[in-house]
């Protein structure tokens, strides 16, 4: 068997790899003989996205408080508003004591018992509800007939 060949390309990426290796040894000796020298290595951002070495001139300042993050807060007279909805019935059986309500503003439609019931109702009538999480979605409780 004959022995393996170095070719001139195999010789110039030997002779490559051993110089880089060198200088990084070069550079990390530099490093512990200075460790005062780090220099800055500080990269700052402007408005647009560009990178600069020095800081951008001061900006005006926001306040914490003026800053909302998510859903701003509700007043009281809201969360009453949103509570008590409109509907009109359109199915209710008296015998089996269930029926459903379609929500005007939604189109959805909602359970009623008739336990839940503070007045009779019937197929058509527009009612007033409040809703609440029932076991298989939301049902009507508070159910008024609307005059």
């Amino acid at each position: 068997m004959g022995k393996s060949q170095e070719t001139f390309g195999k010789k110039e990426r030997e002779k490559k790899r051993l110089k880089k290796k060198e200088l990084k040894n070069k550079r990390k000796e530099d490093r512990k003989a200075n460790p005062e020298d780090k220099g800055d290595n500080i990269t700052y951002m402007d408005v647009y996205g560009n990178f600069h070495d020095t800081p951008p001139e001061a900006a005006e300042k926001v306040k914490a408080k003026s800053i909302e993050i998510g859903i701003p807060q509700r007043t009281a007279e809201e969360e009453a508003a949103d509570l008590i909805k409109r509907g009109t019935v359109t199915f209710f059986n008296h015998s089996k004591g269930y029926g459903f309500i379609k929500d005007k503003k939604s189109g959805q439609s909602v359970f009623v018992h008739i336990n839940a019931l503070t007045e009779e109702i019937k197929e058509g009538n527009l009612v007033t509800y409040e809703t609440e999480n029932g076991p298989k979605g939301p049902s009507a409780v508070n159910v008024k007939v609307s005059r």
